[in-house]
């Protein structure tokens, strides 16, 4: 398997969006990214650099992330094999990750557009469970929602959990990651 050399985090740009379900990718992205500056990539993402490794977050909005990923991937001559994109995830229970080499979008319009864009669904990825919405609530609605009280403390878990498991990607190797981080699931 390839070397990981990017590490995308999913989400919509602007405050209002920032503490909503549908952002995990991003807060994942910029917990692993710490004090390192960000560059804009043109309007399309923005891009920082930590040792030989660069995370990128797209300033489009989710729909439409694959627009800044093929276009920063071309550019870098980054192949979808070196990439690994993080984003939330309707179908896992709040507090779970699950790792992945490949896959459907599993209905998650962001990575549904990577997938299109790249032509290809051979892209490794970091799922984020947010849990499922309530039957009386629209997906859209639930998404767009800051977690409850309730699920805070686990997703709290989930991003230390999924922070080590990119770590461990980026150090040892994504299988290596996956042995030691869906087991737990």
């Amino acid at each position: 398997m390839a070397r990981l050399r990017l590490v995308v985090g999913l989400g919509n740009p602007g405050a209002r969006y920032a503490s909503t379900r549908h952002n995990a990718g991003f807060m994942l992205v910029e917990r692993l990214v710490g004090d390192a500056p960000w560059e804009r990539f043109g309007r399309l993402g923005r891009v920082a650099k930590r040792a030989r490794v660069l995370f990128a977050e797209p300033l489009t909005y989710m729909n439409e992330s694959g627009k800044f990923v093929a276009a920063f991937a071309k550019e870098r001559g980054i192949k979808p094999g070196e990439m690994l994109v993080c984003y939330d995830d309707l179908d896992l229970p709040v507090g779970r990750i699950r790792l992945r080499t490949a896959g459907s979008s599993g209905g998650q319009k962001g990575m549904a557009s990577v997938i299109e864009a790249l032509g290809t669904s051979e892209i490794p990825r970091l799922r984020l469970g947010i849990g499922r919405r309530p039957a009386d609530v629209d997906a859209t609605q639930f998404v767009l929602e800051p977690f409850g009280r309730e699920d805070q403390a686990s997703f709290g878990e989930a991003l230390q959990d999924a922070s080590q498991a990119v770590e461990v990607a980026l150090g040892e190797g994504l299988e290596a990651a996956m042995s030691r981080f869906n087991a737990t699931i």
